[in-house]
């Protein structure tokens, strides 16, 4: 598996201008790699990989990076970087500019002391990470299958009276018990006027009658994460509620049906928006239709007005269109899918009918 990887991060060097990358997001040193500990660095030139860490993980780092060679490195490791470096010949070296603030910059700099250029550059594994293999979205069902398990076990806990915070802590206990390491996000529970807010993280409200619950969370399992959105009504619905929520629902499955290789995240988006709009609700709809899920809750590539990446086979994103209306409350619904030759398989399994829970 990192065998590929580090071949397909080769490939790519050829085109960056650089002899070797320094990768330093921990979450492209795991990709690569393999190696889940909390401190480390990679340096991977055409011929050689390397794994710098620190004492605490001499042991562990060569059970799990098996394709790299394992360096203890000195205590400023950029000093060990430039040795390695120099003793393979590399004149340019590539780093993750999006994840390096200037003073690292600048005293790497001063390290290598012109012996070695540093290259800036960007998004250079991200875009290998798109593409999920077989392992990774054998790993990503798994996440996904907590995540709707824990969404059937809340429809006979939410009720009356109970906190959103309460709600929120046996949704992340009930993830934790069947073997999720942790959410994938801070878990969102927003209630009655509160489900408006479309990132409205868990508060101390109480859940009242006759009012919408928004539920956005996900389990984050062996690395990857879920990320699902189903929104319920506790008591009776109104005309208004139902109104938002089948609209919501029609542009949701209208996107899951017409989504397809080859169309970019932009006219994807513009599925759920057009259908949306035509109701006379666009302006309601504030945020993009989806965006990529893997290792992060949010990766490449968009599905929004701004997503230009054209949607290839295994890729993985979510699909989660809403309606929200300051003062009385908000609809989101939202899926996770993998696009496929000839169009998507869906990871998230969840029904999406209105739920009323008296």
């Amino acid at each position: 598996m990192t065998t590929a990887r580090i071949a397909g991060l080769r490939e790519k060097l050829g085109h960056l201008g650089a002899d070797a990358i320094l990768v330093t997001n921990a979450v492209n040193r795991r990709y690569i790699s393999g190696f889940t500990g909390s401190s480390g660095v990679l340096l991977i030139s055409q011929s050689d990989s390397w794994l710098l860490t620190d004492f605490r993980y001499m042991t562990q780092a060569p059970q799990q990076a098996v394709d790299f060679t394992v360096v203890e490195h000195a205590p400023k490791w950029i000093e060990t970087v430039k040795e390695l470096a120099v003793s393979a010949g590399v004149k340019k070296l590539a780093f993750e500019q999006d994840t390096v603030v200037f003073s690292e910059y600048a005293a790497w700099r001063e390290e290598l002391d012109g012996a070695i250029e540093l290259v800036p550059v960007s998004g250079v594994i991200e875009a290998l990470r798109m593409y999920k293999d077989e392992s990774e979205l054998a790993i990503m069902r798994d996440a996904c299958r907590l995540a709707d398990e824990t969404f059937e076990y809340m429809l006979s806990f939410i009720k009356p009276g109970l906190r959103e915070s309460d709600v929120a802590l046996e949704m992340e206990t009930f993830m934790r018990r069947k073997g999720a390491t942790s959410t994938s996000f801070d878990t969102i529970v927003a209630s009655g006027e509160r489900s408006a807010l479309p990132h409205g993280v868990a508060s101390d409200r109480v859940i009242g009658l006759n009012e919408f619950v928004k539920l956005d969370f996900g389990a984050y399992y062996n690395g990857y994460c879920s990320d699902i959105t189903r929104t319920v009504v506790v008591g009776k619905p109104t005309d208004r509620h139902r109104e938002i929520y089948d609209i919501v629902l029609e542009a949701q499955l209208a996107t899951l049906a017409g989504i397809k290789p080859g169309m970019t995240g932009k006219e994807a988006d513009a599925i759920a928006r057009d259908i949306i709009t035509r109701y006379g609700y666009g302006d309601k709809f504030g945020h993009g239709t989806g965006h990529g899920l893997g290792m992060e809750i949010h990766e490449a590539p968009r599905v929004s007005k701004a997503g230009t990446t054209v949607l290839e086979p295994g890729m993985t994103v979510t699909v989660e269109p809403g309606i929200y209306l300051p003062g009385f409350g908000g609809v989101r619904i939202e899926d996770d899918i993998v696009i496929t030759a000839d169009g998507i398989s869906l990871l998230t399994s969840s029904p999406k009918t209105l739920f009323i829970l008296e």
